[in-house]
């Protein structure tokens, strides 16, 4: 028997006369239909994605948490047409965040409801405003040939020198505070830190992970390392939450200073995937200098799929990671070497419920 290509399948449904033969004969049509709806439905992703900002940002969800209304009555409150109204909630419908009900009422879909309940969820919806316009010309994004927003909205990724108006880093904190909820629960309750003595979160923000981490170990000590003024924002929101007394804190940068010690087990959360490469070897080095014997290293943030690409961290973090212009999305591999070569041992990883948001990897420094 010839052995054929693996290629030649996908030159013949390449051509447009085996389309149209394959549209019309009764067992190929509704493959051509499927795949020509999931292309259509790629093509329409960006429309989809606005029609969700709009149902967002005119809180339309948020004035349907109480009940079903009319598209009438929502557009007095929008101050939109009445006939423009009904194709934005007809469009959530279709989304699926919205449903509708007898006498033309919409109310909240599950999908709508949980975006509401979602700590974060529509601060991050919101935000996208910065990192659309970025994409607008992705062949130059690739290139490099423009300076993105997304640069100068995480003002840390290019070398924070401390200089950033505050406006713009109480922005960022209170984003990266909002979307460290997700994170911090499903990290926690992946990994058990059960006889640990003292944390150390590197780069930790206003503290969200430690919070969430002194609600559950009680006893365990804590420090919160991160950039001067983030430390000054997290000073306060601790102090308002009662939680100033139990963790410690540090201004610095790993990029210049050595990490504090004391710690058995370091949490980077979300940190390196906003860096280069011989950024995260020096910190992966940094953290093991810092670590006694038997110390525990712990990673939680999107993770590439590696030789299976996943949507959510092969497409959406790897172009919002580089649009920031320093990191990138790494695959578990990756990272298993980069701290392998640092020095640890026992690197594991593994996928929290929701892997969309995180994943984890662990290492150990030797005893």
């Amino acid at each position: 028997m010839i052995s054929l290509p693996t290629t030649w399948p996908y030159r013949l449904i390449s051509r447009p006369r085996f389309q149209n033969w394959a549209n019309r004969t009764p067992i190929l049509h509704c493959f051509v239909r499927r795949d020509g709806a999931a292309i259509f439905d790629v093509v329409q992703g960006f429309v989809k994605s606005q029609a969700l900002v709009a149902l967002v940002e005119l809180k339309v969800l948020e004035q349907l948490r109480s009940g079903t209304k009319s598209a009438v009555d929502l557009g007095k409150v929008a101050e939109i047409p009445t006939d423009r109204m009904n194709i934005l909630m007809q469009a959530g419908v279709a989304l699926g965040v919205l449903r509708r009900s007898r006498g033309n009422r919409y109310g909240l879909a599950r999908h709508g409801a949980a975006i509401l309940g979602v700590p974060g969820l529509q601060q991050m919806i919101r935000h996208h405003h910065i990192f659309y316009r970025d994409l607008a010309d992705p062949v130059a994004l690739f290139r490099g040939e423009k300076e993105t927003e997304l640069s100068k909205f995480w003002p840390y990724v290019l070398g924070f020198d401390g200089t950033a108006a505050a406006d713009v880093v109480q922005t960022y904190s209170d984003l990266m505070a909002q979307s460290q909820i997700l994170v911090a629960n499903d990290t926690l309750d992946t990994v058990k830190l059960t006889g640990m003595q003292c944390l150390l979160d590197i780069g930790g923000g206003l503290g969200v992970f430690l919070q969430e981490a002194a609600a559950r170990y009680p006893d365990i000590r804590l420090m919160l390392f991160d950039l001067p003024q983030v430390i000054e924002e997290a000073d306060q929101r601790l102090g308002t939450i009662g939680l100033r007394d139990r963790i410690k804190l540090q201004a610095g940068s790993f990029k210049d200073s050595d990490l504090p010690a004391g710690a058995d087990v370091v949490t980077l959360i979300r940190v390196l995937y906003d860096h280069c490469d011989h950024t995260v070897v020096e910190l992966l080095k940094k953290v093991f200098a810092a670590l006694p014997a038997g110390g525990q290293l712990i990673v939680s943030e999107p993770m590439s799929g590696g030789h299976r690409p996943r949507p959510a961290s092969d497409i959406y973090f790897a172009f919002y990671t580089m649009a920031m212009q320093t990191g990138r999305t790494r695959s578990p591999a990756e990272i298993k070497k980069l701290c392998q070569a640092a020095g640890f041992t026992k690197v594991r990883s593994s996928r929290p419920r929701r892997d969309y948001v995180t994943q984890i990897l662990t290492a150990q420094k030797p005893k």
